[in-house]
């Protein structure tokens, strides 16, 4: 046998053998395809063959460390076997058809960075264990059906980057804890039914790109001092019930805002909503932009 014919046997062997998974993660996997239809997914999976050919899923030193299966037309509900998968660090089923609850043993995954939700059908509420999630750095619910208030503890989330749970319906007060991600960069609360004052502790979050608080029952005089973070690009507050002659008065005199949108006055923008809305640096998937088509499919990168 040439060494070449038998370095590629190697490198194939050595393939088949990271996809040998524990039981318990492939039967999770199974489940995972079973509940959510996966006959009628665009991208199926042949059971009967190895787990690396399965769309989606990344076997990295013999466990599932990510699945990806956004926009594959899943439907159906989460399976709580989830919670087997204890090395995961991806899980990305946006742009799907789920429905039901979120799986309260996702917040057993302690080694999750990617929590991928966005445009669905979820219910409920969030689970309080989420605020356990050390790692996390995105937390994507947007437009979904879901209800209830934010994790009272969020600020244990000390590794968010994104926290995106626009058109659901949210209610309550933003927790005092928010202002404590120094890591976030995106903060997308809008058309939800949340009410009271913005915490003046959101001002010392420096990495913020992107707020949008449009569409809530947010009130009272909204923190100056937000408004002249370093990095903040895109700024939504618009039908809120701020205090529009205090806002206007604390608009700083010279910005970066690529996107400035607020009640009873013109939208202020640099450039056009598209080249603002392909900036890598600055994309959101919820934001909305009144001069887009409205049925445009965003577009969900990070």
């Amino acid at each position: 046998m040439s060494p070449k014919l038998s370095l590629l046997l190697f490198l194939i062997a050595c393939q088949y053998m990271t996809a040998a998974i524990p039981k318990s993660e492939k039967q999770a996997l199974i489940d995972l395809y079973n509940s959510t239809n996966g006959e009628n997914w665009t991208d199926q999976w042949n059971l009967n063959k190895p787990i690396i050919t399965w769309h989606g899923v990344e076997v990295e030193n013999g466990n599932v460390v990510a699945i990806r299966l956004m926009d594959n037309n899943l439907s159906g509900v989460l399976p709580e076997s989830l919670g087997d998968l204890t090395k995961l660090r991806v899980f990305d089923v946006a742009f799907n058809k789920i429905k039901g609850q979120i799986p309260r043993s996702v917040t057993q995954l302690n080694r999750l960075e990617e929590l991928r939700f966005g445009k669905n059908k979820l219910s409920g509420d969030i689970p309080e264990g989420i605020v356990n999630l050390g790692q996390l750095k995105v937390l994507d619910l947007f437009h979904n059906e879901l209800s209830g208030k934010l994790p009272a503890n969020v600020e244990k989330l000390q590794k968010l980057e994104v926290l995106s749970i626009s058109d659901n319906s949210f209610s309550g007060r933003l927790p005092q804890g928010l202002g404590e991600l120094k890591n976030l960069k995106r903060l997308e609360l809008g058309n939800n039914q949340i009410e009271g004052d913005i915490p003046e502790s959101i001002s010392r979050l420096k990495n913020l790109k992107t707020i949008v608080f449009a569409e809530n029952k947010f009130e009272g005089k909204f923190p100056s001092s937000i408004l002249t973070l370093p990095n903040l690009k895109i700024v939504q507050l618009q039908r809120n019930n701020f205090d529009q002659f205090h806002l206007k008065n604390s608009l700083p005199a010279e910005s970066g805002f690529a996107l400035l949108d607020y009640d009873n006055e013109d939208k202020f923008s640099k450039g056009s909503f598209k080249a603002i809305y392909l900036n890598n640096d600055i994309r959101t998937a919820d934001t909305k932009f009144d001069d887009e088509e409205e049925n445009q499919r965003p577009n969900y990168e990070y």
